[in-house]
């Protein structure tokens, strides 16, 4: 396998969304449309209840897919489609708005004091941004966590590794979602669609996404003008974005072990009209979609 190299590498970013959550933006509309077919990762994590409890009030989405995924804490959801439960941790909430959706996510105290989970948007095609919206709840029971010969571990949300298939199928994007832990020095390679999108971004630990080692290999969008460090290996809320040529990656872990997510999608190459919760393809289609939102005639 000849393993794929880094295209640019990305710093987190703290913003604060909905009514008040702060969190830390992975990637999202200013790097449109590298990320093609996924749009914007946002990354909540911390021990504060003033910083998430405000969470996401009611609002809109069309045009796309939501993923959250809880790794610490619990999240209430409610929709238009009658839909409502509480998401905990390794659950995964995997939505597709399609013509559209009015929901909320109210995330509740953390039993363990810590809320840490992620939030994902995938695009759909112009040909399916006006289907039938569609909720799935995927239990942590559900998600199957494979364990390789070298121990490395991981959780199969959507994809397939070592011949067992996650639960989140039949999505236009054709996804993988992988939650990948690594001991001290293991390999991890795992193979990719040639011309497919990947991505991972690291939760903790430290390792090396490129085989040369070379720090200047690749674009990095430092944190500001005094960013004066550059570094092979990377750790935790760095976003890494690899070329879309090669068979697969091939991740070591450093001294620490890591643990990352990874994201693999088939890119749509189509045009993105982008304001707020709303992606459609062309100016016109968002006018209709705020105007039907706001004369009551947004849900199908």
């Amino acid at each position: 396998m000849q393993p794929r190299s880094i295209s640019k590498v990305f710093k987190s970013v703290p913003t604060i969304e909905g009514a008040g959550v702060h969190l830390k933006r992975a990637f999202g509309y200013h790097q449109l449309p590298l990320f093609d077919p996924f749009l914007m990762l946002d990354d909540f994590h911390t021990n504060n209840p003033d910083e998430y409890l405000a969470g996401f009030p009611w609002h809109p989405h069309r045009g796309i897919e939501t993923i959250t995924y809880i790794l610490e804490g619990r999240v209430e959801h409610g929709d238009s489609m009658g839909n409502s439960g509480v998401i905990g941790a390794g659950d995964v909430q995997w939505m597709t708005a399609g013509s559209g959706v009015i929901h909320q996510e109210m995330p509740k105290l953390s039993p363990s004091g810590t809320m840490w989970g992620f939030q994902f948007w995938t695009n759909l095609p112009a040909s399916q941004k006006m289907i039938a919206p569609r909720y799935r709840d995927v239990p942590a029971a559900t998600i199957p966590e494979v364990t390789l010969e070298n121990g490395a571990s991981i959780k199969v949300i959507a994809g397939k590794v070592a011949g067992v298939q996650g639960p989140v199928q039949d999505i236009l994007a054709d996804p993988e979602l992988l939650d990948v832990r690594l001991l001290p020095g293991t390999v991890f390679e795992h193979a990719v669609t040639d011309g497919y999108t990947v991505v991972a971004y690291l939760l903790s630990g430290q390792g090396y996404f490129d085989q040369g080692r070379d720090p200047y290999a690749y674009d990095y969008a430092g944190t500001g003008w005094l960013d004066l460090e550059r570094d092979c290996c990377f750790g935790p809320e760095t976003t890494i974005l690899y070329e879309h040529q090669g068979e697969g990656i091939r991740v070591t872990a450093g001294e620490q072990g890591l643990r990352f997510l990874l994201l693999v999608g088939q890119p749509l190459g189509e045009p993105i009209a982008w304001q707020g919760p709303i992606v459609m393809n062309s100016r016109e289609e968002l006018r209709i979609a705020f105007e039907e939102y706001h004369n009551g005639s947004f849900v199908k």
